[in-house]
């Protein structure tokens, strides 16, 4: 599998707080049958966290590796941010200043759960004028999808790849976000399902108990797609695969 969402960086936003919990989240992953997983700190969130591309942020990156190879952990780490959506972020995209998916044109894109659904679709189009694809994280989270899903009908057939939590499918962020993160899959228009990790005790990177859900509920084919292959084509800057949309 892979995991294209996860807070495995230590100690720069609200996930992985040292190396060694870092050292732990990854172990997981890796055991629970994850090849490769994503590095997608929180990125220009105003006044919290900011995490642009720097020296320090690259050097934490390789010293993420360099520690995960010492204790042997079996598996591939790259780069990417979970970049929050403010009219600034086109310009930020342009100027280098967030790391995309492994170095694609696909970035991890997040919205207040609040969020004027016109705001994101303008700014989902600007960002694409400047030649990246937002993957959007976690739609099933935000409120204008929770209370009228054909939002993200709309943002699927317009192209933009819908990523769902696995915490959510499973219920643990309540009732909405499950019930929507169901809908969104019965409908055709996820890409793929990430684990959104934050620690090895809450929301963390271990990735088998979706893989089963998903494939008892959805079959093996779709269980596929959604963890393996759309995710190593974002990963390979290459166009995702689908299931047709099936309008509301």
């Amino acid at each position: 599998m892979i995991d294209i969402h996860s807070h495995i960086l230590p100690g720069v936003d609200d996930g992985s707080q040292s190396m060694e919990e870092s050292l732990e989240l990854l172990a997981m992953a890796a055991e629970s049958g994850v090849d490769t997983i994503v590095a997608t700190p929180h990125c220009n969130i105003p006044g919290e966290f900011e995490n642009y591309v720097s020296d320090e942020i690259r050097s934490l990156f390789e010293r993420l590796d360099r520690a995960r190879e010492r204790a042997g952990i079996p598996l591939q780490i790259c780069r990417g941010m979970e970049v929050y959506a403010t009219p600034e972020l086109p310009d930020l995209l342009r100027r280098k200043q967030v790391w995309t998916l492994n170095g694609t044109r696909y970035f991890l894109m997040e919205f207040a759960f609040d969020e004027d659904p016109g705001f994101c679709s303008k700014i989902l189009r600007q960002c694409r004028d400047f030649g990246y694809q937002p993957v959007i994280a976690h739609p099933e989270r935000y409120y204008c999808i929770q209370e009228d899903p054909d939002f993200a009908f709309d943002w699927c057939i317009e192209g933009y790849p819908l990523q769902l939590n696995k915490g959510s499918i499973l219920g643990r962020f309540g009732p909405d976000p499950r019930r929507t993160a169901l809908l969104l899959l019965q409908h055709g228009l996820a890409a793929c399902v990430a684990s959104d990790a934050h620690s090895p005790r809450q929301r963390s990177t271990h990735m088998a108990e979706i893989r089963d859900y998903l494939m008892e509920r959805f079959g093996a084919d779709y269980c596929r797609l959604l963890l393996e292959e759309n995710p190593a084509r974002i990963l390979g800057g290459r166009e995702l695969l689908g299931y047709e949309p099936i309008p509301f």
